[in-house]
């Protein structure tokens, strides 16, 4: 079926009025598809162009982004939102009228008691802001005028599969592209020799799985995906050259092989032939840069002891909290780390306890080195996890043990800097810390949010994929510009 109405398009083919579909573009692919290549191929090609600007759709507050997600749920009960009325009415049955039916997991939904749980730890009043804080974190306490506390979060996932994944991608269906993808789609990179979107995660711990899928691109190009580096002498698989290969033969071998590419694009373009040909360029790139960057002999020990006595520990959380402000510095614009084991059913004060002490040193320190660096203003730091937990106690409460189920309905995070209001508590839960009472932030709006920061409209920022326009916040969301400098 002859499909074509515009003949100058095809003068170039013989018999253009003959031409199928297909082959109409294959024929445009031969002239088209090696000038797209082009600008992808070779590092001496892709510094002698000028990169494209990125889509801004208004003037951007952040360039980066470093995101300290704590997987497992942090109870904002005993970290945040101070309650003290849970300890006035600690082993009371928790009201029906408060719990409204809400649905509870599989863990205590069949408890024949719910009582109520206080926190063990003490809370106290800092800064000018007065933001209440547990004595669990006495140095992320110190930067309390420099942090945006949001204690209104909410979600509708109960259970950690779902509720990591809308966090990272905002669906609870693994999938879709995660946060860093649709930042790099929108945006690009700053750095031609490091990946726009780098992920670490804290060695050694226990907690729910971390899949890929939550920094993976989707459906979007898989350029766009995150980069995992790991603790060791081979921060990222497969990125050294095997014993014997120069890196002479690795160029050579690498132009034979985007020969290739180029070929099989002019026959079948296809956009993940080019992603596939970028990435190669990336990773030779990066056998350099990688090695650089990972390695922390050149931090005087001053700076060093800041983020902690783990901070030479590689994999630690100190240690990555430090390699993220190095990513940030050579351009990364998202650094995601993960860090596990905030899963606190039972045991919960020795848990939550140990958790802190790998924490709080570190991210306070990250702060305050970007802030002494100059980079807080344009570097957004986000802190939290996918939900909260319960004021009653999941199983039964003794003096010396008690723990906290799910809690979706209201759960805290933090942000700093980024073009964020210092200083600010937004957002409150009723008395007894199990619903929201004022300015609720659902995720869709944490994610609208952060792309405003960085210069984008949540609801033009989409993907066409399978005859729909996809965007990060689905259908819904809103900027909280209450929170906004």
């Amino acid at each position: 079926m002859n499909f074509l109405s515009n003949p100058p398009l095809c003068t170039g083919h013989a018999s253009w009025q003959s031409m199928s579909r297909r082959e109409c573009l294959n024929h445009f692919a031969l002239g088209l598809g090696g000038v797209a290549l082009a600008q992808l191929l070779g590092r001496d090609a892709r510094a002698a162009e000028t990169p494209a600007p990125p889509r801004y759709h208004f003037a951007p507050k952040a360039k980066r982004i470093i995101y300290l997600f704590q997987s497992g749920g942090p109870s904002q009960l005993d970290l945040f939102d101070y309650k003290p009325l849970l300890n006035q009415k600690h082993g009371e049955q928790l009201p029906d009228a408060v719990r409204g039916g809400q649905r509870l997991t599989g863990m205590s939904g069949n408890q024949s008691s719910i009582p109520i749980a206080g926190s063990p730890f003490k809370f106290s009043q800092h800064g000018q802001s007065g933001a209440w804080l547990s004595e669990l974190l006495p140095h992320t306490a110190k930067m309390a005028d420099d942090l945006c506390i949001i204690r209104s979060m909410h979600t509708e996932s109960i259970n950690h599969g779902p509720g990591v994944t809308f966090m990272q991608t905002g669906s609870q269906i693994p999938g879709r592209p995660s946060f860093g993808s649709w930042l790099d789609y929108g945006l690009g990179s700053e750095n031609e020799n490091l990946p726009s979107f780098v992920v670490l995660i804290t060695k050694d711990k226990k907690g729910q799985p971390l899949m890929s899928h939550l920094w993976g691109a989707g459906f979007l190009p898989a350029k766009h995906q995150g980069v995992r580096f790991r603790s060791g002498a081979d921060p990222v698989l497969y990125l050294n050259n095997p014993a014997g290969v120069s890196p002479e033969n690795r160029r050579l071998a690498l132009d034979r092989l985007r020969e290739l590419h180029e070929h099989q694009f002019a026959g079948t373009p296809d956009v993940e032939i080019s992603a596939r040909i970028a990435n190669y360029e990336m990773a030779f790139a990066m056998q350099t840069s990688v090695p650089e960057v990972t390695d922390l002999k050149d931090e005087p020990e001053s700076v060093v002891a800041e983020y902690g006595p783990d901070a030479r520990t590689p994999g630690s959380f100190a240690a990555n909290c430090l390699l993220a402000r190095r990513l940030a510095e050579r351009g990364v614009k998202f650094i995601q780390l993960y860090h596990q084991d905030w899963d606190h059913h039972g045991g919960l004060a020795g848990g939550i306890k140990r958790e802190c002490q790998q924490t709080d040193q570190p991210a306070a320190a990250l702060v305050a080195d970007l802030k002494r660096r100059g980079m807080l203003d344009d570097t957004l730091v986000v802190w939290g996890g996918e939900f909260g937990r319960t004021n009653y106690c999941q199983g039964l409460l003794t003096a010396g043990n008690f723990g906290r189920d799910h809690h979706p309905r209201c759960f805290s995070m933090w942000l700093a800097g980024g073009g964020v209001k210092p200083g600010v508590t937004f957002g409150e839960t009723d008395e007894y810390g199990y619903n929201i009472t004022r300015d609720p932030v659902h995720i869709h709006d944490l994610h609208a949010t952060i792309l405003h920061l960085f210069g984008l409209d949540h609801e033009r920022l989409t993907y066409k994929f399978q005859g729909r326009r996809y965007r990060l916040t689905d259908v819904h969301g809103r900027v909280m510009k209450e929170l906004l400098v």
